[in-house]
């Protein structure tokens, strides 16, 4: 007969009655017998239940023993009995999550609620709680109410179903962010309200707080603002500023919030003087070099975190990578304060490895080319960073980020760990694209700038558009030699129609090779040697420029051409795209030399600079000068042509037709048309731009938008048109730059300042694509 021994019902523990004598006698366990499992394993329970078969049990044990299995959480209802001397355990199962649904969401999305069922242990086919839906309920509604949704309710509902199973719902009713009705300070006597409340991001409603919703309050966005402020006094010598309270009050309807604030500012600190502790490693002359901070300044937090940013980077330098440098300041009772920079260099790092992350595609030997802190060298804070920045500019990759860390068991060895984000390289497609100069442009080419990850370039194309025809093949390997020669060569072949880009009338066909080769000075700078040879041949229309049956009557038609060519670059901008900071120089030299059917030469000087003026570099000043001239010399006594520098349009002077400035030709006889450009043999060129960040867009790496400021123009002193100033053109607008997935977008809006009768403008100017 089966007897009852004792039983727990919904959680509670208790003994049955007052059991016989003979029932509480102990007894020896012989076998147990689990009933009632649907879900739960036998072994779970066995696992749970301290009692073994073979072991002595009495009601006391028994009691212990079941208190420890309701305590899995896994049943509602426990009860134990005896067969003689088996031990039969009577269980009822928690019933287990069938489903769960969420309605009415938005603010919060339904992954992110999920994932706080899941960690509080709601999720579907695990065991059921009631209470911790309960609690998870009262949780939600906090974070709503974290967010300034103080109306916002939640109603969390179960449902049983057949087989022990429950659905779970979620009614979400999120209601309005309370906006900010007024906000007040006080305690402030230093600054007014309005220069503090100009400090944050949360302001009072009014039409424009509405559309950018910096009216709606939210507990984390106050946090935020608070911190703020707090930083803003103590870069301003308050070092005793403290915010005392922060209240936020409720309107009746849940819909406004009133935010009042008291703050204690404390008196205004100078600096007494400035003090370096610890093992300073370097001269202390040097170290109080990068000390920009002096004697009666005043005190400012950040300036001393910059301070202490400069010494440590000073220290990693000489490869004590993981040196800090605090500072402390001491206030006295005259308002002054004693900043003590205390520095601790640790050991001197040195490097194990070099390791990169995340190219597949790029073999390690071309990152490896790259690196400039080598394996076993001292661990230079400065060498590991402009190798992170020689990988950026090879353009293999969107981000490439660096850790250092330290090897475990060595206290002086560190790793370099260098990730990196692929993006594509190459491309084997057909293009499509417009420019206002060449009108459309159709293109087809096979272009690969990490040829098989071995970070050699090929480039196989050919472009058509209405005034240029072109093929082009070229192969540029950058690691000929193991000391960073690079070695390329092309063959192309070109024809243009120049009546179609609206300067003088002629056809122009070309076609040839060359091969260069690249030597590094530095790790900016890079001389350029090559030769090649090109065939060119002038075809004319009815009515040829003046200039140009000139031309043609002295040296003909066709000519063989030899080059020799060098160049000197210097570059340090921080990006190979849309830089935002750095400085690029380049001067070039292009001669056809003695042997050649036309003897001349082409001298070129550019130079790029960019400032950022914030730290996150989305406001930069750009400048760009560009100038050029050519010549010929021995039995030539001009520069041909077709040679001759152009300016205006895109990428020139904005606001001018491209190609119309400079000097005109001259018509042929019976040419009753306008003269067109003929070109010149001098260039002038210069940019200056603001760039700041697009509105609506948070990606700069892809997008620019700038105000600028552009002036040139070409002049030909063969022809007697010489250099003058107030020849020079000039022209100021906005321009929008746009790297997409089809090629470059670019247009701009222009005002020609100082443009005179006759010249062409044109306000709005834009490209879609490029010609290869």
């Amino acid at each position: 007969m089966r007897r009852s021994l004792l039983s727990v019902a919904v959680g509670l523990i208790s003994t049955v009655g007052v059991l016989p004598s003979a029932l509480a006698d102990q007894f020896v366990v012989s076998d147990i017998e689990v009933e009632g499992l649907q879900r739960v394993s036998a072994g779970t329970v066995f696992g749970a239940f301290p009692v073994d078969i073979g072991e002595p049990v009495d009601e006391v044990s028994l009691a212990d023993a079941i208190k420890n299995l309701f305590g899995t959480g896994l049943f509602t209802d426990l009860s134990a009995s005896r067969d003689d001397d088996v031990l039969v355990l009577t269980v009822k199962e928690r019933p287990a999550i069938s489903s769960i649904d969420i309605e009415g969401n938005k603010a919060i999305e339904t992954d992110a609620l999920k994932q706080a069922l899941d960690s509080a242990g709601l999720k579907e086919g695990q065991v059921f709680k009631r209470a911790t839906l309960e609690r998870l309920e009262l949780e939600i509604q906090r974070s709503y109410v974290a967010q300034g949704r103080y109306s916002a309710r939640v109603k969390a509902t179960a449902e049983e179903l057949p087989r022990n199973r429950v659905a779970i719902k979620l009614d979400i009713n999120e209601g309005e962010v309370a906006s900010i009705r007024h906000i007040n300070i006080i305690g402030n006597e230093s600054f007014s309200d309005e220069q503090l409340l100009d400090q944050f991001e949360l302001e009072t409603s009014n039409w424009w707080a509405s559309i950018t919703n910096s009216d709606k309050y939210a507990r984390e966005r106050l946090s935020g603002d608070l911190e703020t402020l707090r930083s803003w006094y103590l870069d301003r010598g308050y070092i005793d500023f403290n915010v005392e309270s922060s209240q936020v009050s409720i309107s009746p309807d849940k819909k406004d919030v009133f935010i009042t604030i008291a703050i204690n500012e404390g008196p205004k600190y100078t600096i007494s003087d400035i003090k370096l502790r610890g093992d300073l490693i370097l001269k202390e002359s040097e170290l109080r070099d990068l000390i920009k901070l002096k004697s009666g300044d005043t005190y400012s937090q950040q300036a001393l975190t910059n301070t202490s940013e400069r010494l440590s980077r000073r220290l990693g330098k000489e490869g004590y990578t993981f040196a800090n440098v605090n500072a402390v300041p001491e206030t006295h009772d005259d308002h002054t304060a004693s900043v003590t920079f205390y520095v601790e260099p640790g050991k001197r790092a040195y490097v194990r490895r070099v390791n990169f992350k995340g190219n597949v595609s790029t073999r390690d030997e071309v990152l490896r080319q790259e690196m400039v802190q080598m394996e076993g060298g001292v661990a230079s804070t400065d060498l590991i960073e402009y190798s992170k920045t020689k990988l950026e500019r090879l353009g293999f990759f969107k981000t490439v980020d660096v850790e250092t860390v330290r090897v475990p068991g060595h206290d002086d060895q560190v790793d370099v760990n260098y990730t990196v984000e692929e993006q594509p390289t190459g491309s084997l497609s057909a293009s499509l694209g417009f420019s206002q100069s060449s009108g459309v442009i159709l293109g087809a080419s096979v272009s690969e700038k990490n040829f098989f990850g071995t970070g050699k370039q090929v480039t196989i194309g050919a472009t058509h558009s209405d005034s240029v025809q072109s093929a082009k093949f070229s192969y540029t390997n950058p690691y000929y030699t193991v000391d960073g020669v690079s070695r390329g060569f092309s063959l192309y072949g070109r024809q243009t129609d120049y009546d179609e880009q609206d300067i003088t009338s002629y056809l122009l066909d070309e076609y040839g090779g060359s091969i260069d080769f690249g030597y590094p000075i530095d790790s900016i700078t890079r001389l350029n040697f090559g030769t090649g040879y090109t065939r060119t041949k002038i075809k004319l229309d009815d009515y040829p420029a003046q200039e140009v049956s000139d031309f043609i009557d002295e040296y003909g038609d066709t000519s063989d051409t030899f080059h020799l060519t060098g160049s000197w670059t210097r570059n340090s901008l921080n990006r190979g795209v849309l830089p935002t900071a750095g400085f690029s120089q380049s001067i070039s030299l292009d001669v056809a030399v003695p042997g050649s059917d036309l003897t001349y030469y082409k001298a070129s000087h550019r130079t790029n600079f960019y400032q950022p003026l914030n730290d996150n570099q989305t406001w930069v000043f750009h400048t760009r000068t560009d100038v050029g001239y050519g010549d010929g010399y021995g039995n030539n006594s001009e520069l041909p042509f077709y040679e001759n520098y152009f300016a205006g349009g895109y990428g020139s002077v904005r606001g001018y037709e491209a190609n119309s400035l400079g000097p005109l030709a001259t018509n042929a006889v019976g040419d009753n048309s306008d003269p067109d450009p003929f070109g010149g043999n001098l260039l002038t060129e210069g940019s200056m731009e603001l760039i700041f960040p697009t509105p609506f867009a948070g990606d700069t790496r892809s997008m620019r938008t700038a105000f600028f400021l552009d002036a040139g123009q070409v002049f030909d002193t063969s022809r007697g048109y010489d250099p003058k100033l107030g020849e020079v053109r000039t022209a100021a607008g906005i321009s929008f730059q746009w790297i997409t997935a089809i090629g470059p977008l670019a247009f701009s809006l222009a005002k020609p300042l100082n443009d005179k009768s006759g010249d062409n403008t044109q306000v709005f100017q834009f490209s879609l694509g490029q010609t290869y």
